[in-house]
């Protein structure tokens, strides 16, 4: 009974983790699609002085920036809201209801 439960754990924890990641690669797909979408609708609408302004490629590198952390988030270990932070709330609020 010990290890079904388990199992229904680890299986319920990896579900969680390729639905991050999923959410992850649509974001970054998205990220793409869109960005090359304007940035060649801003190359082919310009005169050939403004072709590659900063303007051209704000969105781009902002986006990037939330994209990244994004990435962070999905690919590297937790460190401050971690799996041992989420059991010590768990804790702390079950005892908090007794």
């Amino acid at each position: 009974m010990n290890n079904i439960n388990e199992n229904n754990i680890r299986y319920k924890e990896a579900e969680k983790r390729v639905k991050k990641i999923k959410g992850f690669y649509i974001h970054l797909m998205v990220y793409c699609f869109t960005n090359l979408l304007v940035i060649a609708l801003q190359f082919f609408d310009t005169d050939d002085k403004e072709q590659w302004s900063w303007k051209m490629l704000q969105l781009p590198v902002f986006w990037g920036i939330g994209l990244a952390a994004h990435g962070l988030s999905v690919f590297l270990p937790p460190v401050v809201l971690g799996k041992r932070w989420e059991e010590k709330k768990i804790k702390e609020l079950m005892d908090k209801e007794k």
